[in-house]
């Protein structure tokens, strides 16, 4: 067997623009990073190809994976990035060898094109080990992975000519398809425009599901402490990042008026900021839920160290719910434990979803035995992908 080679690292931009807007940007100009890690092995007749993309929000990285970060992997020694077998790459030697040359702080755009890159590498170890990824983590942690992942519907964003009407159809659609919980925006109306959209879609759902809000970080203090005292009269399944990410003296004042759950940590980029929110933001681990989404975070090796982080401040990782919709976090979801994730049924596509035999039963998906992340199983992405790469 010849050792693993990275032969060449692709990245394209691509359009996911949208109408839509949330309490803080909209989408009509968002742009995603579509990245490939093309090796010198062959698994069933096929070039491995690990492939990777940064979650919406975030635009994409093409200058920073094109100008700083592929040509440090192309570069190296190719026995520096190999495991102690020498028959598969090492995420985490290839992660220290993107980081080459790189200040400590400034997680800004930087922690997205590694984490695009490490996603695509995660990708391409599990195929060649011939594994799905979730099994593959799971093995390498010494626990039992659980194919079976709670996942929310997220939607819910300011549209234009979008009524209170067409918001609670759009909350049903999703119940219809097998979620139970459902979320929707926040914060680009007044309180009480938001307040009359909350109660509305409360009387659409009924018992049928749980309705999650997001402000998108747009609030000051005091309207952070307003809207709590009004939202916490609705039985909601959480109250998420209320203001900037990190003013967390904001977040832990919040938990003297919002007695109910509270959700923040998506533009949390490393471990150590996550170990700040968690000293400083107020968080109750108890009922909070942490929402770090490694694709924006420098990838899985990054976000093991922030799972380790948690574990020391006495936090379970099925407080978990990471941000971002895509199947990389559903596979450390099953693999690590987390509590579930975050699924765009309507946005984002293709990134968005699930592999196309998968659906939502009860609130749950059930991840496929497909080698990799599982990108081959959903057909228009992995479209997008093979035209980049194969």
């Amino acid at each position: 067997m010849s050792h693993p080679r990275i032969l060449d690292i692709v990245e394209v931009t691509k359009p996911i623009s949208s109408p839509i807007r949330n309490a803080y940007i909209d989408f009509s100009k968002m742009t995603a990073s579509l990245v490939a890690v093309v090796t010198n092995i062959e698994r069933d007749g096929r070039r491995v190809v690990g492939y990777g993309f940064n979650s919406n929000g975030r635009y994409g990285q093409g200058g920073l994976i094109r100008e700083r970060f592929a040509d440090r992997l192309k570069e190296a020694d190719p026995a520096s990035l190999l495991d102690e077998t020498g028959e598969n790459f090492d995420p985490h030697r290839i992660w220290s060898t993107l980081m080459t040359n790189e200040k400590p702080g400034g997680h800004g755009e930087r922690s997205v094109a590694v984490g695009t890159i490490d996603m695509a590498v995660w990708d391409a170890v599990a195929k060649i080990a011939g594994k799905p990824l979730f099994r593959l983590l799971a093995e390498r942690k010494g626990r039992q992975a659980n194919p079976r992942v709670f996942v929310y519907a997220a939607g819910g964003y300011y549209y234009p000519g979008k009524d209170d009407d067409q918001l609670r159809k759009e909350m049903r659609g999703y119940i219809d398809r097998g979620y139970t919980v459902v979320k929707m925006k926040i914060g680009g109306e007044s309180l009480a425009v938001d307040c009359r959209r909350i109660e509305s879609v409360l009387k659409e759902i009924g018992g049928d599901a749980q309705l999650a809000v997001d402000a998108n970080g747009r609030f000051d203090t005091q309207t952070a402490i307003d809207y709590a005292r009004a939202l916490r009269e609705y039985p909601l399944f959480w109250y998420e990042e209320a203001g900037d990410p990190l003013d967390y003296r904001l977040q832990a004042a919040l938990a003297e008026f919002y007695p109910g759950p509270m959700a923040t940590g998506e533009n949390l980029f490393s471990h150590q900021d996550a170990a700040n929110l968690l000293r400083y933001g107020g968080m109750r681990p108890d009922r909070d839920w942490l929402q770090f989404d490694c694709a924006l975070s420098y990838g899985l090796v990054e976000y093991m160290r922030t799972l380790e982080k948690l574990a020391e401040a006495g936090w379970s990782p099925s407080r978990c719910i990471p941000h971002g919709g895509h199947q990389m976090s559903l596979n450390i979801a099953a693999g690590l434990g987390l509590g579930g994730n975050e699924s765009y049924p309507d946005l984002f596509q293709p990134y968005g979803g699930f592999p196309d035999t998968v659906k939502v039963v009860d609130g749950h998906i059930t991840m496929p035995e497909l080698p990799g992340i599982g990108f081959e199983g959903k057909s228009d992405l992995i479209r997008v992908m093979r035209d980049l790469a194969e």
